[in-house]
């Protein structure tokens, strides 16, 4: 089977899917964008979930305790809050007395929840960088630098420079650029107590809470379209292949009867599914934008059902995932996740084999880890293709943006 090409579904330029935004940049497109038939209803509907207090994502609606206690890091677990807290610090330092109010928030401010990773605007927080000047962008890079591994710093810089070149081959320069992303802080820069950064926009979201010596990154949602830089100085950047190929991996290493187990719908886009199931923008995604309190059943097949072959692959999917963390906290993060291999689960959606488009979820009381392939956006496929891909990773049971560590924080320093 030959491997579709993403530019086998380049709009025409002057198909109104794109003529119609030209010379829109994020402000102006965040209007247009509430009457647009694609983008409005979706803004409708994450506006009204906006508002809701913080619980957490759970499997059953019942939030489950005592799964993340606020205590220093096992040694080799640290968090690099040294190197992140001297970052945020040079990044205030740079900064004019109203850019610095409009960036900072409190540590426990309900617009971490505002994030979200369309190319419209929905929630204006914090600073955006195609607004700054490139020294005060530097300075916001440098902090993503100090957080995450070199791999995961390099990875989304990767899908900052693909929405670059998305908007320069659909001539939207304005509207999706590599910088066209808001970043927030939240909290007063500490080595010792909590606060964090986000960075969010079109297939971009990083929501990072360092405690300490505790760091927790979640709600992660990093995507793309296309998945490749083809022509131009970045050309040669791909992204997503070694997960996607594990993925399929792991389905080929199942049994039979445990791959149809763990299948919950043959097609991606299967009539049998159930009303609501396929959402115009998550598509099967469950756990995206907007979902912080999202209840969110176990489905498929235990991990403990699968044999030894399929468990190594599934723990090298898993380091896929994780590899933005550094070392510290991705050591921590796997024991994590290994401590519940007994209650985790696995499900999957659509094909597995040779280009095969696919859904899988992997849930446990402490993960929530998906990738789903997408129809087109601002590609013309109306089925999902391998070229466009949206993952996800969240931290279920309270503590997406590090929100328990940070309750029991506050409640140990209270009067």
């Amino acid at each position: 089977m030959s491997v579709p090409s993403f530019r086998d579904y380049l709009y025409p330029p002057d198909h109104p899917r794109v003529a119609q935004i030209r010379g829109l940049d994020a402000r102006g497109y965040a209007e247009a964008a509430k009457t647009d038939p694609f983008a409005g209803p979706m803004i409708q509907g994450w506006a009204a979930q906006y508002p809701e207090p913080f619980t957490g994502v759970t499997s059953d609606g019942v939030r489950r305790t005592g799964l993340y206690p606020l205590e220093p890091a096992p040694a080799g677990e640290e968090a690099p809050a040294a190197a992140m807290t001297a970052a945020a610090r040079d990044l205030l330092a740079g900064l004019t007395p109203a850019q610095a109010r409009q960036l900072r928030y409190g540590v426990d401010a309900h617009e971490w929840q505002s994030w979200a990773n369309p190319e419209f605007l929905q929630h204006d927080t914090g600073l955006r960088l195609d607004e700054l000047d490139p020294d005060v962008r530097e300075r916001i890079l440098a902090v993503l630098a100090a957080s995450l591994s070199p791999a995961g710093f390099e990875l989304v810089r990767n899908l900052m420079r693909i929405n670059g070149f998305l908007g320069d081959l659909v001539e939207l320069p304005q509207l999706m650029n590599e910088f066209s992303y808001n970043f927030a802080l939240y909290g007063e820069p500490s080595e010792t107590a909590p606060w964090g950064w986000q960075l969010f926009g079109h297939h971009v979201a990083l929501n990072v809470l360092v405690a300490g010596t505790q760091m927790v990154v979640s709600p992660v949602f990093l995507g793309a379209e296309p998945d490749v830089i083809d022509a131009g100085p970045r050309r040669g950047v791909a992204v997503f292949k070694e997960r996607i190929a594990l993925a399929r991996r792991l389905m080929q290493s199942l049994p039979g009867p445990l791959r149809d187990e763990a299948t919950l719908f043959a097609d991606m886009q299967d009539p049998a599914m159930p009303e609501g199931r396929l959402h115009p923008g998550d598509e099967r995604h469950l756990a995206g934008c907007f979902q912080d309190n999202r209840v969110i059943p176990y489905e498929g097949i235990p991990v403990s059902a699968m044999p030894a072959a399929a468990r190594a692959i599934l723990d090298e999917l898993v380091a896929d995932f994780i590899a933005y963390l550094p070392d510290g906290p991705r050591t921590a993060r796997r024991r994590e996740i290994a401590a519940h291999w007994d209650e985790t689960w696995f499900c999957w959606i659509g094909g597995w084999e040779a280009q095969d488009a696919f859904y899988f979820r992997l849930q446990s009381p402490v993960l929530v880890m998906e990738l789903d392939h997408h129809t087109g956006v601002f590609l013309s496929n109306d089925t999902p293709a391998p070229f466009h891909m949206h993952t996800v990773l969240r931290t279920p049971n309270g503590n997406d943006y590090g929100r328990e560590l940070v309750r029991q924080a506050v409640h140990r320093h209270a009067p």
